[in-house]
């Protein structure tokens, strides 16, 4: 990737009268609004190029407004008139715009929202109840493998899927320890963290990541060298965007085997699952390396019977062939049941197809197509098992499960492994050795014409109750969630360290929490970057409170 460095100032402090376009002409482009207008004249006045900007931004009386807005909006429930919007979406395709960008919002007091894939679970990174700009990396989303290092350049807007499938063009031996979504952004997903079924073998993502391109908050760009070890161990797991803008990463890419054994296979209650179920919780984390198993947990009806059971599937995937997998699982977990028949030997990119529920022939390059991707529309909350859920535990979670209008699901990841390997304080995500599972819970809205109806705050409101009742058996003191699964039930104050303690250290835990307001405070004293739970800027020292 080509890796030019900008002088800010080229672009801060260029005068209007350079340029031969008016403001008039621009306005007449845009069709903008007032609220807008001091923003774009800003924009105009710092740029040589003002078509490319009429063509790059976007405002409420533009037609594609909207469209843009919408496109990488991928949960669904924020799709209604009354989200808040931005008052201007601009979509660089390079870094003179962004840098451009952030300086008009900071001299005409916008905030901003930085979007790179939209899967920001509580709409954060498209929705603001004041006004903003929203930054839209659509355009910024260039890949760049290099085999012969193990290395890849991925710009901000680029997607999980889009990643898998440039890496996939070059090699079969190489991959990257990351999410099974194809359409999750690159550019913030690092930045929480980032965990997929390579977990157990390699750790997180942002574990994988070796360098980045950032922007500060003077509009510096920045490497891992000359923004110093503090900040780029804040940015891999802390939430990046708390303090500045990410607009490439550099990550490592691990081995592989050419192919890969995946299966996939279904208990119910009827068949022993519970008590499959109980075993897994101590086999999956502990097992060989090479195999993660996910679980997905539902509630359904028996047949055409109005009795229902709970139906649990098993995902496996094992880094070697099914000779070897099958002795592996006779051994260890013998109930699982897994035969031959239902393993599968598949590249590793195929199995990203299979784990988001396509069949392992789906043309690879669906990756790559995020308008092919189905979008979500749910509520969702995240939790950290540390000790196996005992089998009345299990009988209880599963009658809650009954209880729901087959809205719900549980789905299960097993920890352990290399994850655990590292200090919980090496990077920002805390949630490593003592984990053996992290369960997300979410309620769906499908059928429902928004999130506000009596069936969808019934939902809503059941998801809560299970949360309730998960307590007994989740990680305590603090309890965990993680971080990409932003929760605002959790709150939203940061006005004193007790306010945002009741958030940041279920995310972070204390340690490292206090560590990224302290970094926080040097890099973004005046709390530019800022939204509902980012890394807040206290008036007084945190020594002194």
């Amino acid at each position: 990737m080509k890796k030019s460095q900008l002088n800010s100032s080229v672009f801060l402090f260029v005068l209007i009268l350079s340029f031969s376009v008016s403001w008039a002409a621009l306005s007449s482009i845009l069709d903008v609004t007032p609220v807008s207008q001091d923003f774009l004249g800003c924009l105009q006045s710092n740029s040589n190029n003002v078509t490319s900007i009429s063509q790059l931004t976007f405002t409420y009386g533009n037609a594609s407004f909207l469209p843009t807005w919408q496109v990488h909006v991928q949960n669904t429930r924020f799709l209604k008139p009354s989200t808040p919007k931005p008052s201007v979406i601009v979509t660089p395709v390079d870094e003179t715009l962004v840098q451009t960008t952030l300086h008009c919002a900071k001299k005409h007091g916008y905030e901003l929202r930085i979007r790179s894939g939209g899967h920001d679970y509580e709409g954060l990174s498209y929705t603001a109840d004041v006004p903003f700009v929203m930054l839209d990396f659509t355009n910024m989303r260039s890949i760049d493998v290099d085999v012969a290092n193990r290395t890849a350049w991925v710009q901000a807007g680029a997607a999980l899927g889009a990643l898998y499938y440039a890496i996939s063009q070059k090699t079969d031996t190489l991959y990257f320890p990351a999410g099974v979504c194809p359409t999750v952004g690159v550019g913030g997903y690092m930045g929480g963290g980032g965990y997929g079924n390579l977990l157990r073998k390699y750790g997180t993502a942002a574990d994988n990541v070796i360098d980045v391109r950032f922007m500060d908050v003077k509009g510096n760009i920045l490497d891992r060298k000359s923004m110093g070890e503090d900040l780029f161990w804040a940015i891999r797991g802390g939430g990046a965007s708390s303090f500045g803008i990410v607009l490439a990463w550099k990550l490592r890419l691990v081995p592989v085997p050419e192919k890969v054994t995946v299966f996939i296979l279904n208990k119910t209650l009827e068949e022993g699952a519970t008590q499959i179920f109980h075993k897994y919780q101590y086999v999956a984390p502990t097992i060989d390396r090479n195999l993660h198993i996910r679980t997905q947990v539902f509630a359904e009806y028996i047949g055409n019977t109005t009795k229902k059971t709970i139906r649990i599937m098993f995902e496996g995937i094992y880094q070697g062939t099914s000779d070897t997998l099958l002795p592996l699982l006779d051994e260890n977990f013998p109930e699982l049941g897994v035969t031959r028949e239902i393993c599968e030997e598949i590249r590793m990119v195929q199995s990203t197809l299979v784990f988001w529920g396509l069949p392992s022939s789906t043309p690879t390059e669906i990756l790559t197509n995020r308008s092919a991707i189905a979008k979500l529309n749910n509520k969702s909350k995240s939790d950290y098992v540390r000790t196996p859920i005992p089998i009345n535990g299990l009988k209880k979670i599963w009658r809650k499960l009954m209880e729901n209008d087959q809205s719900a699901l549980l789905m299960i990841n097993p920890f352990g492994g290399r994850i655990a390997d590292y200090s919980e304080t090496a990077i920002p995500y805390p949630h490593r050795a003592g984990v053996l599972l992290q369960m997300l819970k979410t309620v769906n809205f499908n059928g429902q014409s928004s999130d506000t109806t009596p069936t969808s705050l019934r939902r809503m409101a059941w998801l809560r109750s299970l949360d309730e009742l998960l307590t007994p058996y989740v990680s305590k003191n603090p309890r965990e969630a993680y971080s990409n699964y932003n929760d605002l039930d959790f709150g939203v104050g940061s006005a004193t360290y007790e306010e945002a303690s009741l958030w940041g250290e279920r995310y972070w835990k204390r340690d490292n929490f206090k560590k990224l307001i302290q970094i926080k405070a040097k890099v973004d004293p005046l709390n530019f970057f800022r939204r509902p739970q980012s890394i807040p800027v206290f008036s007084t020292p945190l020594s002194d409170m």
